[in-house]
């Protein structure tokens, strides 16, 4: 196949492991942008395997389409993107992916104990919540969120 013809969908879907329907779905969602062969099938380019690929790992790490969106448009639209493209957009979401890494470092080692949600339900809860003081911090789990127990 030459650069120039793309890839139908079907290759598309096979290489990212996506339904055809996924990426009918990621097209209309503005995050891939195919062209029409003379016959009027969609063409990729191959580039869009990894914007597909970027895609995946975004919504693994909790960021929503609207904001992998936002994300896509600082590449280039008229060309395959450089390393550099793509280092700048890692550069950009490295403030939010490390607070995400915070809170899941959080969850893991902190599960067991009171994560100060107001449920008092573990003996550890007594101790780190009594009377659920971590309600005046706001709702939901506190003690995850990053505020500490009082002492």
């Amino acid at each position: 196949m030459a650069v120039s013809e793309g890839l139908a969908i079907g290759a598309l879907a096979r290489r990212t492991g996506l339904a055809v329907s996924a990426i009918r779905y990621y097209e209309a969602q503005g995050l891939i942008s195919p062209w029409r062969n003379a016959g009027g099938q969609r063409r990729y380019q191959r580039a869009d395997i990894r914007r597909l690929s970027f895609v995946m790992i975004a919504q693994q790490f909790g960021l929503t389409l609207p904001e992998i969106r936002e994300v896509l448009l600082e590449l280039p639209g008229n060309r395959t993107p450089t390393p550099q493209d793509w280092k700048n957009i890692s550069e950009g979401l490295r403030t939010r992916l490390d607070q995400r890494i915070d809170t899941l470092m959080r969850l893991r080692d902190n599960l067991d104990g009171c994560i100060g949600c107001g449920c008092l339900s573990l003996p550890k809860c007594k101790l780190y919540n009594p009377d659920d003081r971590a309600k005046s911090h706001g709702s939901g789990p506190r003690y995850l969120m990053g505020d500490a127990p009082e002492a």
